[in-house]
């Protein structure tokens, strides 16, 4: 019993010490309010749109149907899931090396010593000399200066970095899938656009043939009418192709081969937001931004390698322990006099090694003041992403709605152009030229339009919104 006071005091010792710094959040400074967005008086809270849940954001039946199939079969998303699994598991690998190492054996071997060596032997034994052997060995690090402890502190660190590179991926996924779909509508609408545009030229261009044909028009105008349709026909044949190459990349974040996408006929208008959507406080990216959290959990594995450096330069001691039987004959193998133990501890510690372990503790302390860099870039980031989402959404509702005031007077202008032309007031050139500024105009309100729910989307993922909600 009292050879087990030692071994016991050492295991005490060793809960109790950890080399190296505990983890702290680094201070970084975050202004209280971010850009362009009045800051909230006397308030610690503040409502914002990442509070909404993502499929309440666009209440569109099939946007949340691919989204959905998007999450269950997207290829980056399946191996990201499968990079967190094995991160699980090498956490537990390591922090499997806190406890003792138990390991059974059974043996057994037979010799023949020769009778006339140097040394006779015993009558009672013979030449032909059998062992048996079971038992159990123990092995076991006591963690004086907790370097396993360290180490398990950083593996548990990467894993939880791990999961939340996962669900950035599931931030970037779910917003390209809404990009790539706001787009297929789009592309829908301008098609429809260049459709009634070909129809409207090729009629044009019917009746100018007919006023050339009685005189009244010239050949000048035929060519300028000619111009739209070609104009309009080969837009079609653009936006076709960008129609099947969009439903390509979108089946690719679906997960699926290459074929037709099924879309909502009309661009999404239910989310009815205004330009002073709420955002909250810049310190709630802290909790809502999984790249914000990686790069911390990564920094928590950065400052967790420091301890593990610094207790290479004490000796690691070791528990071993047998206990087993031994006998020469198999009948006496389970007997009390067959019994075999012993139990011993190692300490081993380096002596010299060049300089190795002040070299590995100088490393690990660079990487972590690199971490504690990069963590700070990453908020600063976030922040400017938020304010470029912000200026990008408010920008482009008040672009969208010069837009289609511009839509609407080019509309007017290209009637009475019209009009003056049959009336013979005008040449051909001036209806050409309100047409194709019509064409146009429209196509730019489509992609402005989309734009606008796009920076929605950029927004509300700047933001941290609950895309795994």
């Amino acid at each position: 019993m009292k050879r087990l006071v030692m071994p016991v005091g050492l295991a005490l010792f060793a809960a109790s010490c950890t080399l190296g710094p505990n983890y702290r959040r680094p201070i970084v400074a975050i202004p209280s309010t971010f850009r362009d967005v009045p800051a909230p008086a006397m308030q610690t809270e503040q409502a914002s749109l990442a509070d909404t849940r993502w499929f309440d954001l666009f209440k569109d039946d099939t946007l949340t149907q691919l989204v959905r199939t998007a999450l269950a079969q997207n290829f980056d998303l399946r191996i990201a899931a499968e990079r967190v699994l094995q991160a699980r598991e090498r956490f537990r690998i390591v922090r499997a090396d806190r406890f003792p190492s138990v390991v059974g054996s059974a043996a057994t071997s037979e010799n023949r010593v020769s009778e006339v060596g140097p040394r006779p032997l015993p009558a009672a034994v013979g030449p032909e000399v059998a062992d048996f052997q079971i038992g159990f060995g123990l092995a076991w690090e006591l963690d004086v200066w907790g370097r396993i402890r360290r180490l398990s502190e950083a593996a548990r660190a990467e894993y939880l970095a791990t999961e939340e590179a996962r669900r950035g991926v599931v931030t970037t996924l779910v917003a390209d899938v809404t990009d790539e779909y706001f787009l297929l509508q789009t592309l829908d609408r301008q098609l429809v656009i260049a459709q009634g545009t070909r129809y409207v030229a090729a009629d044009g261009l019917r009746l100018t043939r007919l006023r050339r044909e009685r005189g009244v028009a010239t050949a000048l105008d035929t060519r300028q009418a000619e111009q739209l349709l070609y104009t309009a026909t080969a837009q079609i044949a653009s936006l076709e192709r960008e129609i099947a190459q969009t439903e390509d990349a979108l089946s690719l974040l679906l997960g699926r081969a290459p074929g037709d996408v099924l879309r909502t006929a009309g661009l999404i208008d239910t989310f009815n937001a205004r330009p002073d959507v709420p955002v909250g406080l810049p310190a709630a990216l802290l909790e809502r931004r999984p790249d914000i959290r990686q790069a911390e959990q990564a920094l928590v594995a950065g400052n967790a390698e420091i301890g593990v450096a610094r207790a290479e330069y004490f000796p690691r001691i070791t528990l071993t322990g047998l206990l087993g039987l031994e006998s020469r004959d198999l009948s006496n193998l389970l007997t009390a006099p067959a019994r075999t133990a012993s139990i011993g501890a190692v300490a081993a510690a380096p002596l010299f090694n060049a300089g190795r372990t002040r070299a590995n503790v100088r490393l690990s302390e660079a990487v972590e003041r690199e971490l504690v860099v990069n963590y700070e870039r990453t908020i600063y980031r976030a922040l400017r992403e938020v304010s470029d989402a912000l200026a990008g959404y408010r920008k482009t509702g008040d672009q969208r709605v010069q837009q289609e005031l511009l839509v609407t007077a080019l509309r007017d202008a290209t009637r009475l152009s019209t009009d003056r032309y049959q009336g013979g007031l005008d040449s051909y050139l001036q209806v050409l030229d309100a047409q194709r500024n019509l064409f146009r105009s429209e196509l730019d309100l489509a992609a402005l339009q989309r734009q606008e729910l796009v920076a929605i989307v950029e927004l509300y993922r700047a933001l941290g919104g609950g895309w795994n909600e």
